[in-house]
């Protein structure tokens, strides 16, 4: 069993274009050494994005918590706010944007777990 409180993540990755990746439920020890899936809150503030990446063995879904920003699937965007809920493929590449004025937070669950190796940016 693993219990995790985003409040209590102490070293979220934050990474150079403003997002901040809490990751809670995950592969490593320390994270409950989950096998079938990940679990992170991401925060992405006002102006900031994601980087543009894919991922050659994790399936992703994002689940918007707060905000508004665009999602581009493999050039294609969408609108994307709270309560919608998008599945990314294995190798679609994507990366989200933050244009409004409030922080946009959401959930990404992957499957398997995510690693670093997995994400490819290009």
């Amino acid at each position: 069993m693993r219990y995790a409180r985003r409040s209590e993540v102490q070293d979220p990755l934050i990474k150079p274009q403003g997002e901040a990746v809490y990751e809670l439920i995950g592969a490593p020890a320390a994270l409950g050494g989950a096998s079938g899936h990940s679990l992170a809150e991401i925060v992405i503030p006002a102006g900031g994005s994601s980087a543009r990446h894919r991922h050659a063995r994790s399936e992703e879904t994002y689940y918007i918590l707060c905000g508004e920003g665009r999602l581009v699937i493999d050039g294609r965007a969408h609108l994307v706010r709270a309560g919608d809920a998008y599945l990314i493929e294995v190798g679609e590449r994507h990366q989200i944007f933050n244009e409004k004025g409030e922080e946009l937070v959401f959930l990404a669950v992957s499957a398997p777990p995510w690693i670093a190796e997995d994400s490819i940016f290009d």
